[in-house]
């Protein structure tokens, strides 16, 4: 029976089950479309598989998150985002896992590992708009995907695939997939290791409104996840501000602008592999290796701009009435003349600020 963690839970996200009558607020736009989420996992460690948040040992020490992996019961936890404009709202979800480790010699781990996905809701007018397509962060690459009736279409890159949809509690909710130990993420089924197959092991996590569980073992296939924001206090976003005018010796959770801080402590690396320190990214942090037009971090800063360059056959407003990202960064001080240390200065972030707006006409 898997691990009932009530405690935890209470600080994930709480939404009332009945739909509201007016618009959906943004913590209830993400738990509806919150994917259904197919996780692989590979026999020799499984519970190097199992997602959970980021201070799953009670700290944000980012250097020491592999050497407390264990056995410990942990929430299943996704990080979650919202950021609107005029015509969408960009729903982000990161999944979060202490190690991208390899069980093979002379091949690369590193500590902490969050690799994601943001969706594209245009907003048409209904309590939940309606999802037109879906972007995942596959180590140092992106993937783009759209439902079955989609208007977009390629844009400055190639569709890769079908984003499937899958029924939860009446819900018809995206299908993601992650693959096991460097835990890439596509849409389902394109991570062909674990598609749900009876022959095939893995998890599948479920969004839950109740209390997050943990796997009864590597190939369980219902298990609940709680929703967690990257704006709550004290946690992914807040840290990332409070640290960036930090020298790196005194900050704790970053190594530097988008990257968590990782070293070679508790085995990563042993044997003939090695570890790479400093080496994740939080999603002000991601980045497509050989997408020359698109920036560090626009996937959470930026994301209108980010799916204008990938599709086209819509239009994506590019004007904010709520990006927090952007407000926080400009109220903290951040400008392109002053930048946090290792902010990619390819993003303009003064003219991102100027798409900051009180409301859409």
């Amino acid at each position: 029976m898997r691990a009932n963690l009530s405690v935890l839970a209470a600080t994930a996200l709480t939404i009332i089950a009945t739909a509201p009558s007016l618009a959906a607020s943004h913590d209830e736009l993400a738990y509806r479309h919150a994917p259904v989420h197919y996780q692989d996992t590979d026999n020799s460690d499984y519970a190097s598989e199992y997602l959970t948040a980021f201070d799953y040992d009670g700290d944000w020490n980012g250097a020491n998150n592999w050497d407390r992996r264990g056995n410990g019961l942990w929430p299943a936890t996704v990080y979650y985002s919202v950021v609107e404009s005029c015509s969408h709202h960009f729903i982000s979800y990161a999944f979060y896992h202490p190690r991208d480790w390899s069980d093979t010699a002379f091949d690369n781990e590193h500590e902490n590992d969050l690799e994601g996905a943001i969706i594209a809701v245009r907003k048409d007018g209904s309590t939940w708009g309606r999802v037109e397509g879906m972007i995942t962060v596959f180590h140092n690459d992106f993937y783009a995907y759209t439902p079955v009736g989609s208007p977009l279409v390629n844009g400055n890159e190639s569709i890769d695939g079908t984003l499937s949809l899958e029924q939860h509690n009446g819900v018809p909710r995206p299908k993601t997939a992650q693959e096991a130990k460097g835990h890439g993420l596509k849409a389902w089924p394109y991570i062909t290791n674990f598609t749900g197959a009876a022959n095939q092991d893995g998890v599948i996590y479920y969004p839950t409104q109740g209390n997050p569980e943990v796997p009864a073992s590597g190939n369980d296939r219902a298990v609940a996840y709680r929703l967690v924001s990257m704006f709550a206090p004290g946690g992914l976003w807040p840290r990332a501000l409070q640290e960036a005018g930090l020298p790196a010796a005194q900050a704790q959770t970053y190594a530097s602008w988008g990257s968590f801080k990782g070293d070679g402590s508790g085995g990563c690396g042993s044997g003939l592999k090695s570890c790479s320190n400093n080496a994740a990214n939080a999603p002000w942090g991601w980045d497509d290796r050989d997408d020359g037009a698109s920036y560090r971090g626009e996937f959470a800063l930026d994301p209108a701009r980010l799916f204008a360059h990938y599709f086209k056959g819509a239009s994506f407003s590019q004007q904010y009435p709520n990006n927090r990202f952007l407000s926080e960064l400009r109220a903290a001080g951040w400008s392109s003349a002053h930048l946090p240390a290792g902010f990619d200065g390819k993003l303009n972030l003064d003219a991102a600020h100027a798409r900051l707006i009180q409301r859409c006409e």
